[in-house]
């Protein structure tokens, strides 16, 4: 037989397999799945530029863990911003059956479910190990679940770009004088703080920060961290690069499954695809630490960038402004309220330890001031 006829082919059965089209095809029986022993073949879309360091090269080693994983039994073909659908089309392309699956993250999805940004982080939110703590055992995955439930979407951590920076900026920011009008790229609602200080934020995929920024469409964007920012080349831009990242101390990066095709999935394959994920987000986040400590230091002695840091004046607003903003956002809907209730009970058990374990240590480790 030959690998094209040994190839499941998903127009024809597509238990696991999602017809692309214009309306998108309503999936079959999901006893389908794995039959005659055919190669089960997804297709993953992503909101990065293809290989991007950090988002892209996970998603493309989660493809890669699966095929490896299942011994050959199921590929997954990523598909890069742009090459299926666009970079803020994951989700619908994922919810309609044009994809089997989206790597994303899940602040894109405010227009839709707004209680999706706590999912990859908020202003002043938890740290990468405390959200994962929230995730997998404060309640997280149940409540993210049920808020993409309507959309027959399956959510699930799936990498992490760890703590991010406060943004480029193309002037300084010596108070808050220096926000007025400021356009900024910075989504999530960090985005919404910056607009009641004055900021004008502008929503922009990923691929399209450089050129804004390069124009004069943006003054200001963050996206994630040093290796991932030197990559998209923002150094070449402006030489200001701004900490801390108030607006998302988490990088969260999510897996978007068609819970139609999830759920079609042999038992073995189905544990085999979340654990891909799932693992991503030890090995990414671990690998975000050490290329980020590369890159702060490559753009600092090689491409002549300063860091700088939002004056204490501009934090304080920020921080004050963040809270009346959580607490507004958490009377949105029932849902929205539950989510930000249990994200707050989260960050209240554990930021009392995180300040004993971690705070206390880096002081006496590092000889700072507590």
């Amino acid at each position: 037989m030959s690998d094209k006829s040994h190839t499941l082919n998903l127009s024809r059965r597509s238990a696991l397999g999602l017809a692309v089209g214009a309306a998108g095809v309503a999936l079959a029986s999901p006893a389908l799945a794995d039959e005659g022993g055919a190669t089960i073949e997804w297709k993953m879309v992503t909101s990065w530029p293809k290989n991007l360091p950090g988002p892209g090269v996970t998603a493309q080693r989660i493809c890669d863990q699966i095929g490896l994983m299942s011994g050959g039994r199921m590929r997954v073909r990523l598909y890069a911003a742009g090459e299926l659908v666009p970079a803020l089309g994951v989700f619908d392309a994922v919810s309609s059956a044009t994809a089997h699956m989206g790597h994303t993250a899940s602040f894109f999805w405010q227009g839709k479910a707004p209680a999706a940004v706590f999912f990859t982080a908020i202003p002043f939110g938890l740290l990468p190990q405390e959200h994962i703590t929230w995730i997998e055992q404060g309640g997280g995955q149940a409540l993210w679940d049920e808020l993409y439930a309507p959309f027959n979407i399956k959510p699930v951590m799936a990498g992490n770009t760890g703590v991010q920076m406060g943004g480029w900026y193309k002037r300084d920011i010596n108070g808050l004088a220096d926000l007025k009008g400021l356009k900024i790229r910075m989504p999530g609602l960090g985005g919404e703080v910056m607009r009641r200080l004055g900021a004008t934020p502008v929503s922009l995929a990923p691929g399209e920060l450089y050129q804004a920024l390069q124009t004069g469409v943006l003054d200001a964007t963050e996206f994630l961290g040093p290796w991932s920012d030197r990559a998209m080349g923002f150094q070449k831009v402006t030489k200001s690069y701004y900490a801390p990242g108030f607006h998302e101390p988490n990088g969260t990066g999510e897996a978007l499954f068609n819970k139609t095709a999830l759920e079609g999935l042999p038992e073995d394959l189905r544990a085999i695809v979340l654990e891909a994920c799932r693992a991503e987000n030890g090995r990414a986040l671990a690998e975000s630490e050490w290329e980020n400590a590369a890159s702060l230091q490559a753009l600092q002695e090689n491409d002549g960038v300063e860091i700088k840091f939002y004056p204490d004046e501009v934090l304080d607003a920020l921080r004050s402004t963040s809270v009346e903003v959580l607490e507004e956002f958490a009377t949105k809907d029932p849902l929205s309220g539950r989510i930000y209730a249990s994200f707050l009970a989260a960050k209240t058990r554990l930021s009392p330890w995180s300040e004993v374990a971690v705070r206390r240590f880096l002081t006496a480790r590092d000889g700072g001031e507590a």
